[in-house]
């Protein structure tokens, strides 16, 4: 069963569908990679990190929440499996936020040459990534309104700056449907840039909805998905809609992700995003 915030997704075949891969030809063709980001909104990219560089991170963040309680400490910390007892919120928080989110090993990870560099052909540029990345990791289980990642485009939160700005998604692990992960309503895209350009614009910035069966029945769309695995990325636009799946694993098994930003440094840059991503920072 495929759910979100709790709201099931395949009850209806029609509002569900498979995330379209890149196909390898078009892989170093900058023209034909705009041209399906268009189209589509997206970029399913598979096997586009290596795969040491992406195991290599997750035991850096798991393993340094080792002593919270976080984990099953009967299991190697870079599996991810959730601990059954209470863990230290005040540790973990500590760690996240001064530790690990400024570290150089994060900082490295999202200007490597397959993530930085990747960004620096496509947009055949000299490119900024934004400061404020988020990581995140889920336990299976927490599937109530306000966990999973709702409904949203990612512009309504970067206003200050360019509508050029490309997110990556990328999953820190083999991520299949049961663990949570990105989901796209197909083509929304569209109707968001019509709806911009004619100024309704959705403020205050915030999330549409947690009910995505109700959101792909408004747009007569279908919210797409698919198993993700190690060193696979999704790219989107910032006019795409999407959310996150609930983790629903029954191993303990914890879904880690982060999501970055990156733009052409000529552009204007949300000023916002130039500090160091705090789940109290209001954005």
């Amino acid at each position: 069963m495929l759910t979100s915030n709790g709201y099931v997704l395949d009850e209806r075949t029609d509002r569900l569908g498979a995330l379209a891969e890149t196909p390898g030809a078009e892989r170093h063709d900058r023209e034909a990679l705009w041209k399906r980001l268009r189209s589509q909104g997206y970029l399913l990219l598979r096997q586009q990190l290596p795969r040491d560089q992406v195991l290599a991170f997750r035991d850096f963040y798991f393993s340094a929440l080792a002593g919270t309680g976080l984990l099953d400490d009967r299991a190697h910390p870079s599996e991810g499996i959730a601990g059954a007892g209470p863990s230290d919120i005040a540790s973990y928080r500590r760690i996240l936020f001064d530790e690990i989110v400024p570290s150089r090993e994060y900082q490295e990870f999202c200007t490597s040459p397959a993530i930085g560099g990747w960004f620096r052909w496509f947009m055949d540029a000299d490119v900024h990534l934004h400061r404020r990345k988020i990581l995140r990791h889920t336990r299976p289980g927490e599937n109530g309104i306000g966990t999973a990642t709702q409904a949203h485009y990612d512009l309504v939160y970067l206003r200050e700056g360019t509508d050029r700005v490309l997110s990556m998604w990328i999953p820190l692990g083999d991520c299949p449907t049961s663990l949570g992960g990105l989901t796209y309503l197909e083509g929304t895209h569209h109707a968001v840039m019509a709806a911009e350009r004619e100024g309704r614009l959705q403020r205050p910035a915030a999330s549409i909805t947690a009910d995505l069966p109700h959101l792909a029945d408004e747009y007569d769309s279908r919210w797409l998905v698919a198993d993700y695995g190690i060193g696979d990325v999704l790219v989107h636009s910032a006019h795409q809609i999407h959310a996150a799946l609930d983790n629903v694993n029954t191993d303990g098994r914890m879904r880690l992700s982060t999501d970055i930003r990156y733009q052409r440094r000529s552009e204007p840059i949300d000023w916002r995003w130039q500090e160091h991503w705090h789940d109290r920072d209001g954005l």
